[in-house]
């Protein structure tokens, strides 16, 4: 037995001598992105005591391999691990690529602001300010930044404006997809849930061309929670309490992630609130219910991956019962009475007037990465959007919506970006775009003539936009988009307001030929070509200073409201009329940008200029229409010559190790150089001061005393006209065009942050909100005739981390 075990042990081990281990195992580690070696990068051979770091050429030598299947774990700072499995049955060559650049594979963000161009003038606010925000809309977020102020329709439909320019000269880019959602009307406001996001961004400069040719007012950036490639599960949920409204929010998110690269999350949001109130008296009819929903899965390597989403917003919004008058004598005496003319007792019901809006996004987006070119990325995504408007009608109507409108858009849009080339970055790519809008008929609403008709839109797109590292303190960037849209519709006129805007002269071609009870039906068709540009440059100027410079040129197709309005828009309570024969606008857009960025002591100062050509504009005309419904203020889109200047002033400074000051000012000026009036609506003078305290050993205790203030609007066009009044008998002046006076409020922020559970973090927050409780209305308030904005709202929020 013994002299058995020993042949075995002797045969064993001459096959195991007569192995080949001589063989060498060399190569080379670069960077993925650009080509370049990775000095003092490691390479191991798994479960062996085989280990080399690669040279100052990134190349590396390992003698003495056996045949065999290793497993290779390379490894360099500031880069991601990598394992390769590599079979040896010779002298093997290999080459080994790693991503340098970790903070775009992990999303790792250093700074506050993350650019769209290096030479962008840009600010962003975090997750924590969107949570504070979390009650509220996107505009009353983004209010905190400067140069950023609102178009509101009283207290829950909120626009955005960036420097005075709203609607369809903002682009609003929700997970990399433009918005639509009908952004036309003064009263639509974006149907986003701020909730489903982690970071929001708001571009001033030009550097907007990827995303589109007419974001003349600025862009708007919403970004969801980006992933590591871990294996973990966490979330968070939020509850808000509300007393002004006696309502909140309850959101709750979880995320899914895995070490391989893959990613699942859900996110849900639910709204309510009843009659908010104002500083004296109780606002009937302006609750709000949302309930919100969104779920997003994909795969994410530096080489590869892909994102699928889908969000769905349905939004229930009140609109003040006072707002709704049946003759001039009531919009006169609620023009100059202090208080509404209806004031009922606080509800949750949401009665008529009204808005219902549903949004679906859906959206799937893939990307591969070439060496030694850039990345490739593709996407395709679909919107839905379904808008009721409600009107106070008979009892047999109640139900029935005074105006629906459904509209469908989907875009591809692929994109290049090359980043393997020195000192240089381009992205190009193309944009094909359809949308059908159907707005219900007469059969469905009662109103013969839809005040927006049916439609079909077609964009097609392209662009290429560079950056350029001139040296270690300086870059520029460059873009040029072209765009071409076709906007094809099927339109009622009335036949009386065909011959009298002598379209039949200007558009015989529109004419069917078909007339039916004193209405022509049309086919208007439009082609329209823009050509937009930008130019960026950025100089660091050392010890933290920064100088940007933007140009842009813009251009913008009139939406189908400035075309096509024919109408009593119900929710606006106007009667609003488009033209055929508005143009195109043009926009030359100049903006500078002096920063300092520290933590102790940095400020912004930025200066812009706009000079738009063909400003559409809608604007009340000189008269009231008396309809079955009501009398209306007849509104008139036209255009005009305009330019809008202004500068954004930002400061913060540590005043200790405990309390810090932040503070802003934003001053604007828009001129209808046309007419030598001053534009309508603009944004006045406001500015805002932040005292904070913070204690780290307190729980993270924050306590922030804030101050706001919106001077009075000075400057404005008189749109004031008379009309007849059939109860006095005489003519009444209706004051549409005067501004209310200037109002400081006051707010308090606080709060700290708990260990929960395991590994819980649980977040309360304590905030007020015009906290002295004074009446004010605001400007650009639309509903400043009718009654006040909001009174006091003490704000209670649980958060939870886990």
């Amino acid at each position: 037995m013994q002299k058995h075990l020993f042949l075995v042990l002797l045969f064993s081990s001459i096959f195991s001598f007569s192995q080949d281990c001589d063989y060498s195992f060399t190569g080379n580690i670069i960077d993925f992105h650009d080509g370049t070696p990775l000095a003092g990068a490691s390479v191991t051979i798994a479960n062996t005591n085989k280990i080399v770091q690669a040279n100052f050429d990134g190349e590396f030598s390992l003698s003495n391999i056996c045949e065999g299947q290793y497993t290779i774990n390379v490894s360099h700072a500031y880069c991601d691990s990598k394992s390769f499995t590599v079979t040896i049955n010779g002298n093997t060559v290999k080459t080994f690529k790693l991503e340098h650049h970790t903070e775009e594979l992990n999303e790792i963000l250093v700074r506050s602001v993350l650019k769209v161009e290096s030479t962008s003038i840009e600010q962003s606010i975090d997750k924590q300010t969107i949570e504070t925000y979390a009650d509220k809309s996107l505009g009353d977020a983004l209010n905190t930044i400067s140069g950023v102020s609102t178009l509101n329709t009283g207290n829950s439909i909120v626009k955005p404006m960036i420097h005075g320019l709203h609607s369809s000269r903002l682009i609003i880019i929700n997970n990399n997809v433009r918005q639509f959602d009908q952004e036309w009307g003064d009263e639509h406001a974006p149907n986003i849930d701020i909730n489903a996001s982690s970071r929001i961004s708001v571009v001033k400069g030009a550097n907007t061309l990827i995303y589109g040719s007419d974001a003349i007012g600025g862009l708007i950036l919403i970004n969801p929670k980006r992933y590591q490639q871990k294996d973990s599960l966490y979330g968070s949920s939020l509850v808000s309490f509300n007393s002004n409204g006696l309502g909140g929010v309850v959101n709750t998110e979880l995320v899914k992630t895995y070490k391989s690269g893959y990613y699942l999350r859900g996110q849900t949001s639910l709204k309510r609130f009843g009659d908010f109130s104002s500083a004296n008296y109780n606002l009937s009819n302006s609750g709000i219910k949302s309930l919100n929903a969104a779920t997003q899965f994909g795969y994410k390597t530096f080489e590869k991956g892909f994102d699928a989403y889908y969000s769905y917003v349905n939004n229930s919004i009140g609109i003040l019962r006072a707002a709704h008058v049946g003759n001039i004598n009531d919009l006169v005496r609620a023009i100059n009475r202090g208080e509404p003319g209806y004031i009922g007792d606080f509800s949750y019901n949401i009665d008529n007037p009204r808005q219902a809006i549903e949004h679906h996004l859906a959206k799937l987006e893939t990307y591969k990465r070439f060496s030694s070119l850039g990345k490739l990325s593709l996407q395709l995504d679909f919107q839905y959007n379904k808008r009721q408007e409600f009107d106070r009608r008979r009892s047999s109507l109640s139900d029935v919506p005074s105006a629906e409108f459904r509209l469908f858009t989907t875009s591809f849009q692929p994109n290049l970006k090359i980043d393997a080339l020195d000192d240089f970055e381009f992205n190009t790519g193309f944009l094909f775009r359809y949308q059908k809008n159907t707005s219900a008929d007469v059969s469905e609403t009662g109103i013969s003539i839809p005040l927006i008709p049916n439609y079909e839109n077609l964009d097609l797109g392209g662009y290429i936009t560079g950056n350029h590292v001139l040296n270690d303190n300086t870059e520029i960037s460059a873009g040029i988009r072209y765009d071409y849209n076709k906007i094809k519709a099927d339109k009622k006129y009335k036949l009386y307001d065909w011959e009298y805007n002598n379209y039949d002269t200007l558009f015989p071609e529109f004419s069917t030929g078909i007339t039916e009870n004193y209405e022509i039906y049309t086919t208007p068709e439009f082609d329209f070509h823009n050509l937009s540009a930008s130019l960026g440059f950025i100089k660091y100027l050392g010890d933290n200073f920064e100088f940007i410079a933007n140009y842009g040129l813009a251009s913008r197709t009139p939406n189908v409201a400035e075309l096509f309005s024919d109408g009593l828009h119900h929710s606006a309570a106007r009667i609003e009329t488009g033209s055929l024969t508005i143009n195109k606008e043009v926009a030359n857009k100049f903006m500078l940008a002096l920063e300092k960025k520290h933590p102790d002591f940095g400020f912004s100062v930025s200066p812009y200029y706009k000079k738009i050509n063909d400003f559409i504009q809608l604007i009340p005309g000189d008269r009231a229409f008396t309809t079955i419904r009501g009398v209306f203020v007849g509104w008139e889109y036209d255009q005009v010559d305009a330019r809008i200047f202004g500068v954004d002033l930002d400061l913060n400074k540590r005043i200790s190790n405990h309390f810090t000051y932040t503070g802003n000012l934003s001053l604007l000026r828009g001129d209808n150089i046309t007419d030598n009036i001053p534009l309508i609506n603009m944004p006045a003078t406001n500015f805002s001061n932040h005292i904070t305290y913070v204690n780290d050993n307190w729980n993270q205790l924050s306590i922030s005393l804030i101050q706001k203030t919106i001077c009075k609007q000075s400057r404005y066009p008189d749109y004031n006209f008379t009309s007849f009044d059939p109860i006095l008998q005489e003519d009444v002046l209706v004051n549409i065009s005067s501004t209310p006076s200037t109002y400081t409020l006051f707010g308090i922020q606080t709060a700290a942050e708990f260990d929960g559970f395991k590994k819980s973090k649980i977040r309360l927050e304590l905030n007020v909100d015009n906290m002295f409780n004074i009446a004010y209305r605001e400007h650009l308030n639309r509903l400043r005739y009718f009654a006040d904005d909001l009174g006091r709202n003490i704000n209670f929020k649980i958060n939870i981390n886990y």
